[in-house]
Order: structure tokens, then sequence, then C-alpha cells
């Protein structure tokens, strides 16, 4: 690629993808083994250039199988191929002062860049602005074609199989974020009556699309384990205003339309809305059939397997058994170590509301078994996320490990309210219980009873999930009791 000038145009949307090796100790960060791009018109929307090229990492060694698995990319590969530093000038004349454009590339791909160029001693590329088309497709397509990996959205345009090769995925990239932004546009003049019948949207789908999604100012919301504030991600972002303004490629109006939008990326959004099969038992009791007390729980019992969703579609979820049953906890006195921030907003406007409590020994173990079972599928299937353990280890301040506990959602006709029940153990000690709020809380009403220093009974369901890099087990709160 011909290198440019800083007086030339720098209008074009740089899409670009970075392979990578894939770590396999804790600590241990990415080597880029592959960078790709293309120069897009933002305009015509037609390729101008493209650049690849294979990279050779400082350490082969860091090529493993797990790593070739994921991209294909061999030792012989590159043991033949430029450093990064041979390559770092037309990476940085490809990327600096442009719109950048790619699937994850705010959590995955620019990092990658940065950490780079870190590595050999220089200053990296900056964007004018980024467009990450995962957060973008996710509020505005929705779920109706299946996950939002990039692999799914190709099968689901008929576009044929992801490589992981930089440049095939940038260019499988961009024909995606065409064929979605042409349904949409579509979609926008079609009556509601004719959305709603398609048989390619699901009623999420169209019931998103009636919404009015309120925006707000972007924020940086307080993180409940450290007390820092945390950065929250744009899906559309731009540096300066003023030069949006001059610059020949205007994206205003989008932009002011999508960027008070954000999505948080220590908040993985839930795949499924898991809605639990057990029966309930009376309230006199305070107690669940089906969910296990620790100490009843056998750790070498605890197992993970793959399910299938009975959704009408061949998808499969990751679900914890012990034994030949779904894994449920009822774990008694936990305190609370930081309540509800209700910073963070889910796709449809409500607040995401998690609490994190003490953890006790016991059940220390048992989420550490989980987390091992889960994480052992997870990379036998492929995926390559970064792990979240459920623990969250002791540290600073903190003198024992805590977990995050979730309320859950769900659908009730056109209604999204909060699903978990809350119960008060009478003051005498006896065992019966009483229902302090209703089958719909407001999430004011959560605060209020689940504040720092509460003691409470929870009894939870957990869910595996793995969405956009980041994997897991989720802890979802069922039923609170209150001490």
């Amino acid at each position: 690629m011909v290198g440019l000038t800083p007086a030339e145009d720098r209008s074009e949307i740089a899409f670009f993808d970075v392979e990578t090796t894939i770590p396999f100790r804790a600590g241990q960060g990415y080597a880029i083994l592959e960078f790709g791009s293309i120069l897009v018109c933002p305009k015509k929307l037609v390729e101008l250039r493209n650049f690849s090229v294979l990279v050779r990492p400082a350490n082969l060694n860091l090529i493993t199988p797990r790593s070739v698995k994921c991209n294909g990319i061999t030792r012989d590969h590159v043991e033949s191929a430029p450093t990064f530093v041979d390559i770092a000038d037309t990476v940085y004349d490809i990327l600096h002062g442009r719109i950048w454009a790619g699937h994850n590339i705010l959590k995955f791909d620019c990092p990658r860049i940065r950490e780079a160029f870190a590595e050999i001693g220089r200053d990296p590329p900056e964007p004018k602005g980024t467009i990450d088309s995962l957060a973008l497709l996710t509020q505005r397509f929705g779920r109706r074609a299946g996950d939002m990996k990039m692999a799914t959205l190709a099968a689901y345009f008929g576009l044929g199989n992801q490589t992981h090769r930089s440049l095939d995925d940038v260019r499988m990239n961009f024909e995606v974020l065409k064929y979605c932004a042409t349904v949409l546009f579509l979609e926008s003049s079609l009556p509601d009556e004719l959305i709603e019948n398609s048989v390619t949207t699901t009623p999420e789908t169209s019931s998103r699309r009636r919404r009015n999604i309120k925006t707000s100012p972007l924020q940086s919301p307080v993180d409940q384990q450290t007390g820092e504030k945390s950065t929250t991600i744009p899906i559309l972002s731009f540096v300066s205003p003023a030069e949006a303004q001059t610059d020949t490629f205007d994206l205003s109006a989008l932009r002011n339309e999508m960027a008070p939008e954000v999505l948080q990326p220590n908040t993985p959004m839930k795949e499924e809305q898991i809605q639990p099969s057990e029966p309930v038992a009376s309230e006199e009791t305070g107690d669940q059939d089906g969910f296990m007390d620790l100490d009843k729980i056998s750790i070498p019992s605890i197992r993970a397997t793959h399910v299938p969703l009975y959704d009408g579609s061949q998808r499969m979820k990751l679900q914890l058994f012990l034994g030949d049953r779904p894994l449920l906890l009822h774990c008694p006195r936990l305190k609370v170590r930081f309540g509800f921030n209700g910073k963070f907003l889910d796709n449809f406007g409500r607040r995401k509301l998690n609490f994190v409590v003490d953890l006790y020994p016991s059940l220390c173990n048992v989420l550490q078994e989980c987390d091992s079972a889960v994480q052992t599928i997870s990379v036998d299937s492929g995926s390559d996320s970064d792990w979240n353990p459920a623990v969250i280890p002791a540290k600073g301040f903190l003198n024992c490990p805590t977990a995050r506990i979730h309320i859950p959602t769900e659908l009730n006709g056109n209604v999204d309210q909060y699903a978990a029940e809350i119960h008060q153990r009478e003051f005498s000690g006896a065992a019966t219980t009483q229902k302090l709020i209703s089958s719909n809380p407001r999430a004011e009403e959560l605060e209020s009873l689940v504040s720092p220093g509460t003691v409470l009974d929870a009894f939870l369901s957990l869910e595996p999930y793995d969405y956009q890099q980041r994997a897991g087990i989720r802890l979802v709160a069922r039923k609170l009791v209150i001490h």
C-alpha cells in the first residue's frame, strides 16, 4: 500500500482485523499473527484498497495447538514473516486519522494494536472515530440471526463460512453490515404487521423496533468492587465533533442517534432468558424444591454439558448439572458487600441490577468447580473468549473472596419485569417468611432492600455465557430472603 501524507484526504473507513495467539496462562498477553485491512469509500461503499500480512511474534512458542485451532496460523506460516516492527509504519499509515471499523474492535482489536505499538516503544495510531459492528448490530439488528458472532451473521445471509483470517473476516464484516443495513432500511418502510408476521423476525426484534429507546449522556459508572470509575464504550464514537463537521465523511446524523447508547464492557449480555422449571414450595417454609444446600453437594458430581434450547432452533446452551439434575444452589446467610449501582442498562433501557456478596469457603469450592467444568467444555468447543471467574479473589480492603449476583429480567406478555422473588425472614427466627414486594418490583424497591451489610439467603441458578469475547458463569437470583 502506498503511504499517505498527512495532507491527503483520509475520509475512507478503515475496516481492520487482527488474528492473534491465545493466552494459555494467567497474565499472558496476545501476540499479533496477522493484520488485514480494507479502505472503504463512505459515499459509495466500495473497497478502494486492501492490505494483509502475516506477522512473526517474538516468541514462536506462543503459537499453541489451541491458537492454531482458532485461526489455522502455524509456526511454519510465520517463521519467515516480518515482525510487527517491520510493518508498524504501514499499519500506522492505514489507521491513523481515519474512522476505524470492525466487529468487536473496541474490546479486542483496538487494544491489541495499542499493545503492539507499546511493545516496540512507539505511539499508537489514533482513530478519527470508531464503528464497532458488534455493538451496533446487537442494538439495531437484534438477535433474529442468533448470536451476534460474525460466523452466525454470515451464515444467516448465506455469505459462506468464516475463515478466521484477517482479510477474509474484514470483507465478510463489510458485507454483513451492508446486508443488515439494507434489511433495516426496508423494514423502516414496512407496516408493523408485515414485520411481526415475517418468518425471519422474532417477537423481540419487532418489539424492539417499536420501542423509543431513551438516550442519556455518556456516564462513567462507578465499579462496585473498586469504587473507581469504569469506562463505557460508545457504539459509534468521534474524537472531535468539530473535525467531523469539516470532514467529507460526515456521520453526524448517525452519531447523534447512536453515541448516547453505550454497551458496558464488563457486563456480558444474556444469550437467553432461562426460566426456572422447578416447582416453588410454599412461602411458609422459605424453601424451594430443586435448590441444593451446599453441604449436600458432592463436588465430583458437578458436570457441565450442552443441552438444546427448545426454541425451535438447533442451537445448544451450556448447563451445569449435579448428577442428573440441574445445579441450583441454596446459599444461606450471605452478606452484601456492595449494593446495586444501577448505572448499567440492558437493550430495553432497564437497569441491570446486580450486587456483590462475601463468600464462605464451601461456596467458593462449589463455584470454582463449576468454573472449571464450564471452561473445559467451552475450550473444547472452540471458544477463545476471555474467561471471567465467578469467584472474585480477595484483594485490598476486600479480606475475603466475593461474587456478583444478578437480578434476572423476563418478558411477561409485553412487559419486561424483574423476575426474582424477595421475602423477609421473621425476626422471631421461625422458618416462615413474608413476601415483601410485588411480582413486578421496581428497581428502587430492590435497591432499598439489598444494601451493603444486608444478610440474606439466596436461591441461585448458575447460567454459563459466552458473549462478546467474554465467557463465564452468571449467578442469577431466583429468590432472596432478607434477614
